[in-house]
């Protein structure tokens, strides 16, 4: 508990560092050009990986969970703001971009990147938070619009892509740790 406690705390005291606010504000507009844009790896006609995750997931992994509160908060609403198509805006889904900053910095901070790693990470947010609280915001927002076949639909989803995403984020992740040591850190 003292460590989760010390990674919060870590995260948050960097907030006012200038690097941390520009790297963080980098990787929030690629996520929502990323989703804005559409880009995802089309597995088959009706399966894909969105890839916008793994910019959220770069902020919980270089500065925490504190940082990465507010960037799933700010990648959320800008996406929502340059791309209101989808409906009205519902804060159930920012609240569910929060917690999934706080998972992300909670896995992949100052800890040594495994897939292992990566993968619990990611679990704990498709069960909990996809799977979990987003069919609770899908019920709110839609009512009875809602129905088991699409609770069903995002359970199979989300365990098919478990893997892949794990896969693909740990790729990535030791891809930016290593462009990030090298730019900032050896200087």
């Amino acid at each position: 508990m003292k460590k989760l406690a010390e990674k919060f705390s870590t995260s948050a005291h960097s907030i006012r560092n200038t690097r941390t606010l520009a790297v963080t504000a980098m990787f929030v507009a690629l996520n929502v050009t990323l989703d804005l844009l559409n880009l995802r790896i089309q597995l088959t006609p009706d399966l894909r990986i969105g890839v916008g995750f793994l910019a959220n997931a770069m902020v919980g992994m270089l500065f925490g969970p504190s940082v990465a509160m507010m960037a799933g908060a700010s990648s959320d609403i800008l996406g929502w703001l340059v791309n209101p198509g989808g409906g009205a805006y519902f804060p159930g889904f920012t609240i569910t971009a929060i917690l999934a900053g706080v998972v992300w910095g909670c896995f992949l901070y100052k800890e040594k990147l495994s897939f292992w790693r990566c993968l619990a990470g990611r679990l704990t947010i498709s069960l909990v938070l996809n799977i979990g609280l987003n069919s609770v915001w899908k019920l709110v927002y839609f009512g009875k619009g809602y129905t088991i076949a699409s609770l069903v639909l995002s359970v199979w989803k989300n365990l098919l892509l478990l893997f892949p995403e794990a896969l693909l984020l740990l790729v990535c992740a030791k891809l930016v740790d290593k462009l990030f040591k090298n730019a900032f850190i050896h200087r």
